[in-house]
């Protein structure tokens, strides 16, 4: 046993060695920013509710914050093929300060449109600098396996301690109210900045791919990408479904569980911090497993556990099932990670950039309309219909796509066939 030990984390720091330095500091910054987002994550919505807004206003307020950052998406991509990553990555993170700053000073819940608006264009920056490096630094059949990592450092460790964190520190300044909430924006910020200076002095300016291949036109360049086959327009539907939780479940799951269900801070937090052990725990091994027996095998195998975080939410008789419900909402982190290494492997590294600004942008913008017409679900019909219809979508839609998509990971023995 001693020796299995041994001989994995042997192989463990060989597999670390040889990952790029940019990755590495890549994964740092990424850790750093989850345990801030973490530690507000559970009160982002209420503290919108909390300064006057409605559940309809709430979705609005989430709406034109994605879909700006839809809409702005595929120039980032375009950019960074054109300047390089790392002025797109410095400018998103500048843009997650103002929104944290913007939240700590807001007296109105209008104010948080402005900072919810920094908030997603900075995450989208920030994301696609970091998506392109981890995209094109590392190779096919370590690329799930480090995603993977990176996510049980960020959102498996970092976002179990900062949900407890942000709960003790909420009731150290007041409880659940704007009062309570307002110092950790604060907070988040000063660790915003920090991350800021850490990409600006460890991150190098490299370039992947033929930059000269980076037509001048946009519309040229999105063109090309959209060459490589049909492949990719069906990808897109199943990428942006995949991502809809994080506008039509993700800014309502606290509310649903403080208004229909009664769960004070600590339910709060640990339902967030149940989020992040799924990822903590699972998310190497499915990595893993997923860079063996590919991607879509794993993708068919956390699906279902998905549908059962929401169904759980929307029947949960007390707050150990919340709690339950919120560790099976981790899957999603999982399912995001597996999908993204599948959209990196679409499209040659020369177009990686413009492919990400692409797949952002449908992503966002297909969120955005999920989040305003969740708030508008819970306004009208009732609160747990917004639950029951992503797992709909997912069953009728992403799943039959993502059966009629083509692996994307080859065989380690695999060769490739002479040019003729």
């Amino acid at each position: 046993m001693a020796n299995a030990l041994t001989d994995f984390a042997e192989k463990g720091m060989i597999f670390f060695r040889e990952l790029h330095r940019d990755w590495k500091v890549t994964a740092l910054r990424s850790s750093i920013d989850r345990l801030l987002y973490q530690m507000v994550l559970p009160y982002l919505s209420i503290y919108t509710l909390a300064l006057g807004a409605t559940h309809t206003q709430l979705g609005l307020v989430n709406f034109i914050g994605m879909a700006v950052a839809g809409f702005i998406s595929p120039f980032n991509g375009w950019l960074i093929d054109r300047i390089g990553t790392k002025a797109i990555y410095l400018i998103g993170i500048a843009l997650l300060a103002l929104s944290f700053l913007t939240y700590g000073v807001a007296q109105s819940w209008p104010i948080i449109i402005f900072a919810l608006m920094a908030y997603w264009i900075g995450f989208t920056m920030s994301m696609h600098g970091c998506a392109v490096i981890c995209g094109n630094s590392l190779n096919r059949h370590q690329r799930a396996t480090a995603m993977s990592c990176c996510e049980t450092l960020a959102i498996g460790l970092m976002g179990m301690m900062g949900p407890m964190l942000g709960a003790f520190l909420v009731t150290a300044f007041g409880g659940v109210n704007t009062s309570g909430i307002r110092p950790l924006f604060f907070i988040a910020l000063a660790g915003t900045v920090g991350t800021f200076f850490l990409v600006k002095t460890q991150i190098s300016n490299h370039r992947w791919g033929d930059s000269a291949a980076s037509k001048p036109n946009f519309f040229a360049g999105i063109g090309h990408v959209f060459r490589q086959g049909r492949n990719l327009k069906r990808w897109l539907i199943v990428s942006s479904i995949t991502y809809l939780p994080q506008g039509m479940v993700i800014p309502f799951t606290q509310v649903f569980a403080r208004e229909a269900k009664g769960a004070n801070e600590f339910v709060l937090g640990a339902m967030v911090t149940g989020f992040a052990l799924t990822p903590l725990f699972l998310g190497i091994p499915l990595g893993r497993l997923s860079d063996c027996i590919g991607r879509k095998k794993v993708l068919y195998m956390v699906a279902p556990l998905f549908w059962a975080s929401n169904l759980l939410l929307v029947w949960a008789p007390n707050s150990f099932f919340l709690i339950v419900s919120g560790v099976l909402l981790g899957f999603l982190s999982i399912n995001l990670v597996i999908t993204g290494a599948m959209t990196f492997e679409m499209v040659p590294p020369e177009q990686m950039g413009r492919w990400m600004g692409i797949t952002r942008f449908c992503r966002m913008l297909l969120a955005a309309a999920a989040a305003y017409w969740a708030g508008t679900l819970m306004d009208t019909i009732g609160q747990q219909y917004v639950f029951l219809f992503v797992i709909a979508l997912d069953i009728l839609i992403r799943i039959p796509l993502l059966i009629s998509t083509p692996e994307t990971l080859a065989p380690r023995t695999s060769a490739k066939k002479p040019a003729v």
